[in-house]
């Protein structure tokens, strides 16, 4: 039996790690599993957990208010020595391209311990855009032993690095898999919880989401100018904003959004609720990567809010386009949507990103790796 270690510490490294979990402990005679947790993002994290039915083997509550980069990655690492110390670990499994993502990697190679990277091979090649997600996957790459690439384009990417081939398998992207885990039961609380809180869904529902740290400062201001006018123009339609607690955001989209009639700003969404607006959305709007990823298979038009995106695939397919905080051409690609009827704008293209298998291929070629 192998012990393989998830290291994870946000909501996005969770859905898209949970149906990874799920796949390997369908052979508890080969594997068992040893979740780790550093809380990057702690009540969203463990919000997530709970609704895949997972539970941390390890919290590690490693962050701080307003603690400099240095000092969360100081800490984590620290944190997940002593976890490593402790315990006889064969593998890590980390996704993405978070703190806790290099650090997990460091850790693991530290300890002379095999690094399989899920989601690897995304590139924007300016290493601030996104901050510093775009340096953490490449130092990622390093010294990872398997690259999980969803896409072609992140295998060739991985190649002009010099990656081995041999290490590089294109599997698609597992938070498709996770999109196939919602139950029926499960879309039912959504549509009550919506309903009890007076948010209507129907034809002309928007969804912004806004947090990556790029986009604090100015380029906040841009985007809430952009969606202000959107709303006030547009009052027939229904604005959801889920916002992100770092003050650089809440405090901002409150003091300016929350007058607005037609705008309901909640609180961060677990999981279910947040896929049950990306599901009856007229129009996305999105600086999230994953979000990037999962609305193609809702047919949704979304527009990035970011300057450069490493999940190119989607661009080139015509799933979504990139605004930047570009006030005009938030405004000007968000009309061309919302002036049209939902049916009219629904999206022809198949989603890029995956088909919902990629957790079965990783589980064997992880198989054949310990062979």
């Amino acid at each position: 039996m192998k012990n393989v270690a998830f290291v994870f510490g946000t909501r996005p490294e969770i859905i898209k790690l949970a149906p990874v979990i799920l796949e390997l402990r369908k052979y508890q005679q080969d594997y068992n599993v040893i979740i780790i947790n550093t809380e990057q993002q702690k009540e969203l994290s463990n919000q997530t957990l709970k609704y895949f039915g997972l539970k941390a083997d390890y919290n590690l509550d490693c962050m701080r208010e307003n603690q400099s980069l240095s000092s969360v990655q100081s800490r984590i690492l620290t944190s997940l020595d002593e976890v490593y110390n402790k315990n006889s670990i064969d593998a890590t499994i980390v996704q993405g391209d978070t703190m806790t993502v290099l650090c997990g990697a460091l850790t693991s190679f530290y300890h002379k311990i095999p690094v399989f990277h899920v989601e690897a091979g995304l590139r924007s090649y300016d290493i601030f855009e996104p901050f510093p997600e775009e340096v953490m996957r490449q130092m990622t790459s390093r010294v990872a032993d398997l690259h999980f690439a969803p896409t072609e384009v992140n295998k060739e990417a991985l190649l002009k690095e010099n990656i081995d081939i041999n290490k590089i398998h294109v599997v698609g992207n597992t938070v498709i898999d996770a999109l196939f885990c919602l139950s029926d039961e499960v879309v039912e609380q959504s549509r009550k919880f919506y309903e009890e809180k007076g948010v209507n869904i129907d034809d002309k529902l928007v969804l912004i989401t806004a947090h990556r740290r790029e986009n604090h400062g100015e380029r906040i201001d841009r985007i809430i100018d952009a969606i202000s006018f959107l709303a006030e123009k547009y009052s027939d339609h229904t604005f959801v904003i889920p916002v992100h607690p770092n003050p650089n955001v809440h405090d901002k989209i409150h003091s300016r959004l929350g007058e607005f009639k037609n705008i309901h700003l909640l609180t961060p969404l677990d999981y279910p609720n947040l896929v049950y607006l990306m599901k009856h959305a007229k129009l996305i709007l999105t600086d999230s990567g994953g979000i990037q990823e999962e609305a193609p298979s809702f047919a949704c038009p979304t527009l990035v809010m970011r300057y450069e995106t490493e999940r190119k695939e989607g661009i080139d397919a015509g799933v979504s386009k990139l605004v930047g905080a570009d006030y005009d051409k938030i405004v000007c690609e968000s009309e061309k949507v919302l002036a049209s009827s939902k049916s009219d704008t629904r999206l022809k293209a198949q989603n890029p990103y995956g088909d919902g298998t990629s957790s079965k291929k990783i589980e064997n070629i992880i198989r054949q790796f310990f062979a």
